[in-house]
């Protein structure tokens, strides 16, 4: 229960609309619903953060919408931080957008780099990009490309791209701090993990993450899985106010504007 005195702390807006699961991600914005009227008090400032556990289609679309886009950044990435054994390691995209881009695994490169200093404190993060193997001619075309891209100085500040990394190396970390895929790929390897520590017992070592960044757009906003129980929106919530605490989407947006801009958008497929 909220005590009395937080009270004059909550306010409700009545809404007509909803979006279901199985509802196509531009009825957010089409419709008067509770994701597009959180994503507009976060745009006018009536709020600080948005937390959502409903559809992660709409809740991209509608942020994006109503807070836009930061400079150079065409596809926002949902970004999760795994325990893993040598350190954090962040993981993106962990499910905004499906389809693999050249130029997307770039912006999201940058993105992640920017979101490791500011909220894991890892000066110089090292990059590596999901693939089937280690070795440089290992992925799709796309990975290619972004490799490329990423191994001649497409990273700002310390940044490093240490190459191709294989999906072990996301729960166990080592290589790199900053993993970055595509949002089908990642989102299907984030719930294998899930699967996995349920069937090690779940023990509180062995835990993945509850709730996910998108970064990418002008303000903070956390997407939550779409079976969250209370614990998990409470935990959604918990990394709302750490992320805006810190200032983290301010300092991601200054990473990509002090980035070299010309170069992602060059890179295609």
């Amino acid at each position: 229960m909220l005590p009395d005195a937080d009270r004059s702390r909550v306010t409700v807006y009545d809404v007509a609309g909803v979006v279901g699961m199985a509802d196509p991600p531009l009825r957010a914005v089409r419709t008067d619903t509770s994701v597009r009227a959180a994503a507009g008090a976060l745009a006018d400032g009536r709020v600080d953060a948005v937390v959502s556990a409903g559809h992660s289609g709409a809740a991209v679309t509608a942020a994006v919408h109503a807070l836009g886009r930061l400079r150079g950044i065409r596809r926002p990435a949902l970004t999760a931080t795994l325990p893993g054994l040598s350190g954090p390691v962040v993981l993106l995209d962990v499910g905004a957008a499906t389809e693999a881009h050249a130029s997307a695994l770039v912006q999201h490169a940058v993105l992640g780099t920017a979101y490791a200093r500011a909220l894991h404190g890892i000066a110089a993060p090292r990059v590596g990009l999901l693939s089937n193997g280690t070795e440089p001619d290992k992925g799709d075309r796309a990975r290619r490309a972004a490799a490329e891209s990423l191994g001649t100085g497409a990273l700002p500040g310390d940044a490093a791209y240490v190459g191709p990394v294989e999906g072990y190396d996301v729960p166990l970390g080592g290589p790199a701090d900053v993993i970055v895929t595509d949002g089908f790929t990642g989102n299907v390897l984030l719930k294998g993990i899930e699967g996995t520590y349920a069937l090690a017992g779940g023990q509180e070592h062995l835990t993945v993450p509850r709730a996910a960044a998108l970064l990418g757009v002008r303000g903070t906003v956390v997407i939550c899985h779409g079976r969250a129980t209370g614990a998990d929106v409470a935990s959604g919530i918990a990394l709302a106010a750490r992320l805006h605490r810190a200032g983290v989407a301010a300092q991601v947006a200054q990473a990509v504007g002090e980035g070299p801009a010309a170069s992602l958008r060059e890179v295609t497929t």
